[in-house]
């Protein structure tokens, strides 16, 4: 299969922009208001939610690549790939575990490859 196969041309907008883009800020925000489907969360639905760390930023912040992190941590390089390009969201026992090595990550490493 050729290259021209395929690559395609960006598909354009069937929506006409011009519309939006002529709003004030005020009326963009009353036209989201007034979509009963896309409403606001209020505060207290807010503190429900589930915070999910985010792997890669983990991972960045102790300049670590993938296969370093996947291998330090005991992670699947596989299941590490999963989260990070947003196919798969880590369970509650791999969340715990994600805030753990974000907030001691040399102790999770002490405890996984203790040195002699």
């Amino acid at each position: 299969m050729s290259n021209d196969a395929i690559m395609k041309t960006p598909r354009r907008s069937r929506h006409d922009w011009s519309r939006f883009d002529a709003m004030t800020a005020e009326e963009k925000r009353g036209a989201a208001l007034d979509d009963p489907d896309a409403q606001p969360l209020a505060e207290k639905d807010v503190k429900h939610l589930r915070r999910t760390p985010r792997v890669s930023i983990i991972r960045r912040a102790l300049k670590l690549t993938q296969e370093e992190f996947s291998e330090r941590f005991g992670i699947p390089l596989g299941t590490l790939r999963d989260w990070e390009q947003g196919r798969k969201e880590p369970d509650a026992a791999a969340r715990a575990y994600l805030v753990v090595i974000g907030r001691n990550p040399a102790a999770v490493s002490e405890a996984l490859h203790p040195t002699p």
